[in-house]
């Protein structure tokens, strides 16, 4: 709740379950954080010791609805002893200034002995506190020109005292810190794509396929397009973590004026050594089983397509969860978006199959240029040319 430029802040009974140390500790520190910055701060506690109640610059002191006492600390001793009560010298003030308008503990403080004691009801002290001087006094010093005019500066000079380099610093530690909570859900993935990699190799083993074959082609075409969609798919996972970002992120946005470059950028970069793990884990487990181009540069080549595709997905679908900003929304946006690329990706239906009035579709889906991406890299190897020699011939 400290981390944040609001200027007020109002903590009930924070000292709950806790030691006296501890509590003075906090206070400590609110209170140089107060004058420092020079916020306001008002804090309710029962019972608190001396030395935290020296910490207060002011005491408000309520009962029954009504404000018997507000002003500086060291006054208030003195305000009950102009009506006749006095504190004792071993007598905690916080519990004086509690038992003083109680029924039940008021008389042991009378030290008037003029006057015969009675009892002073709250509404007595009440028209005291407001009949004298101090009501005046804190207007005066709430208000007062110069107040106002440091407050604005302050105020202005700290939403500029955190610089960018920090504010992403802080960004890229708190991915860091999720990462290492989410490990589970990495793992999993990981355990996933290897799954996937052994049932889509032993499909498409190559010992059933043959790239002399023309036929074949259609196979490793298929194999292809099973990788980019796997590759996409994998990148899902953003929709429901990028949710639980929203509502820290708008509400920092408000607060600390957050930039969006500074957690976007964090998460970009957060995310490149989780998908080259992936995309790696599945170029290598599929590649050579699968009986692709035996080139380590097409390898290369492949690897870094599916890797710009698994970065692609996940974009995607950050920009999707970011619109739809509940779970429900986002996954039909996501869903939409996915069979339109499936659509329209040009290997369900070819671009020359589709109306003219929607071949502009093939060129706004990504899987478009990703299966192209792997198909020439693929089919531009030298062991495809005896086959295009043979049709040449036969031709």
């Amino acid at each position: 709740m400290l981390v944040g430029l609001a200027r007020c802040f109002f903590m009930d009974d924070i000292s709950t379950g806790l030691d006296s140390s501890t509590t003075y500790e906090i206070l400590k520190f609110v209170q140089q954080m107060t004058h420092m910055m020079d916020l306001t701060v008002v804090i309710s506690l029962l019972q608190p010791p001396p030395e935290t109640l020296e910490l207060f610059d002011d005491i408000i002191l309520l009962c029954e609805g009504q404000i018997v006492y507000h002003g500086p600390r060291e006054n208030a001793i003195n305000f009950f002893g102009t009506m006749g009560f006095k504190c004792p010298d071993r007598k905690n003030v916080a519990d004086f200034l509690q038992e003083v308008t109680s029924k039940m503990d008021q008389k042991q403080y009378w030290t008037d002995e003029e006057n015969k004691y009675q009892y002073w009801p709250i509404e007595k002290f009440a028209d005291s506190f407001h009949s004298s001087y101090l009501p005046r006094l804190v207007e005066d010093n709430l208000y007062m020109p110069n107040n106002m005019g440091k407050r604005n500066e302050i105020k202005t000079n700290a939403t500029r005292s955190i610089s960018r380099w920090n504010i992403f610093k802080a960004c890229f530690s708190r991915e860091v810190l999720l990462l290492k909570r989410n490990s589970p859900l990495h793992i999993f993935k990981t355990v996933q794509i290897v799954i996937l990699a052994f049932v889509i190799s032993t499909v498409f083993l190559r010992t059933n396929m043959n790239h002399k074959n023309v036929l074949d082609a259609n196979k490793y075409m298929g194999s292809l397009f099973i990788a980019i969609v796997i590759v996409n798919i994998n990148g899902m996972t953003e929709i429901a973590m990028t949710i639980k970002r929203l509502p820290t992120f708008y509400k920092q946005r408000e607060l600390l004026a957050l930039p969006g470059w500074a957690l976007v950028c964090s998460i970009f970069l957060i995310n490149i050594p989780m998908s080259l793990v992936e995309t790696c884990l599945w170029t290598s487990l599929t590649y050579y089983v699968i009986g692709y181009a035996p080139s380590f540069v097409r390898f290369i080549q492949q690897f870094l397509v599916l890797f710009a595709t698994h970065q692609m997905s996940m974009g995607l679908y950050r920009f999707l969860a970011a619109i739809g900003r509940t779970q429900v929304m986002a996954n039909m946006l996501s869903t939409t978006a996915l069979i339109a690329m499936y659509i329209f990706g040009g290997f369900v239906i070819s671009k020359d199959n589709l109306q003219p009035w929607l071949q502009w579709g093939c060129w706004t889906s990504p899987f478009t240029y990703a299966q192209n991406a792997v198909a020439l890299n693929e089919f531009l190897d030298e062991r495809w040319d005896t086959v295009s020699s043979h049709l040449n011939y036969h031709s």
